[in-house]
């Protein structure tokens, strides 16, 4: 099992002099539109990702996150190693992993999906074969969060963490991830609405694995497109159809489970 540098750490007052003294910060995230600020840490001899938050929306979703990570593990999702609070928030340690975000939700964005260097046009370019690997990944992973009884939430390209070298594909920052099926308490739920379902912009409606399966729908449908304006399909007509499925404006018109949408997925290609 690997160890890191905070097994003994339960509390400390300020998480930018506790880093100090474990190792050296190399990198910063102070951008981040979630509130939360997170680090790039090298100690004991190994690299890691450490992510803080002091604002209660923040702090929320990491104990959520705390929660998800309790119950849902799988190869292609970034493991919690350790949490521990400081004087006004709590903090999430991961292992670094190498890759790129195919988004990144900073406040300040530069460029976008569409710009021929960004890590998502570089994605889009890649053999079918490894895209089809990359999709792979992430249907499997929520299968473990389907039968854990989590419901996908704010899952979006910010949450792909792709490995150019190794052609591996793994799913971060999944702090918004809950216990489903829940009803919706607010106005809409976190997250892009690139990938949302319309129950997700409904106070009062019945948020469950459907959901999920719209999320994944999408998913699948903006990473086998070869641009950003879904007018450059590289999958198959049944694919495409499969996709339809599974992001249909009605949950009851959609697959019933993650099981359902990746049984004909597979059967489609």
């Amino acid at each position: 099992m690997t160890t890191h540098p905070f097994h003994d750490v339960t509390h400390v007052a300020m998480l930018g002099a506790a880093l100090d003294r474990l190792g050296t910060v190399f990198q910063r995230f102070e951008e981040q539109d979630s509130g939360c600020v997170s680090y790039g840490l090298l100690a004991s001899g190994q690299r890691w990702f450490v992510k803080g938050a002091s604002t209660p929306q923040g702090i929320s979703s990491l104990r959520r996150a705390v929660s998800f990570h309790q119950n849902v593990s799988h190869t292609a999702i970034v493991p919690l190693m350790h949490s521990f609070t400081t004087d006004d928030g709590l903090v999430l340690v991961y292992p670094w992993l190498s890759g790129e975000v195919l988004y990144h939700p900073t406040l300040s964005r530069h460029g976008g999906r569409a710009a021929p260097d960004s890590p998502m046009a570089r994605f889009r370019a890649q053999p079918l074969p490894r895209i089809h690997a990359a999709l792979e990944s992430i249907l499997s992973a929520h299968l473990a969060v389907g039968k854990a009884g989590f419901v996908a939430v704010d899952l979006y390209d910010g949450c792909m963490l792709y490995d150019f070298d190794e052609h591996r594909m793994m799913l971060c920052d999944l702090d918004e991830y809950r216990v489903g099926p829940f009803v919706l308490r607010t106005d809409r739920l976190p997250g892009s609405t690139r990938y949302m379902a319309p129950e997700e912009f409904t106070r009062g409606s019945l948020v469950d694995i459907r959901t999920t399966v719209f999320a994944l729908g999408r998913a699948l449908r903006l990473l086998l497109d070869a641009g950003d304006e879904e007018k450059q399909w590289r999958g198959t007509p049944e694919q495409l159809e499969v996709v339809r499925t599974a992001t249909a404006t009605s949950p009851e018109r959609r697959f019933p489970s993650v099981h359902a949408l990746v049984d004909a997925w597979h059967a489609a290609a």
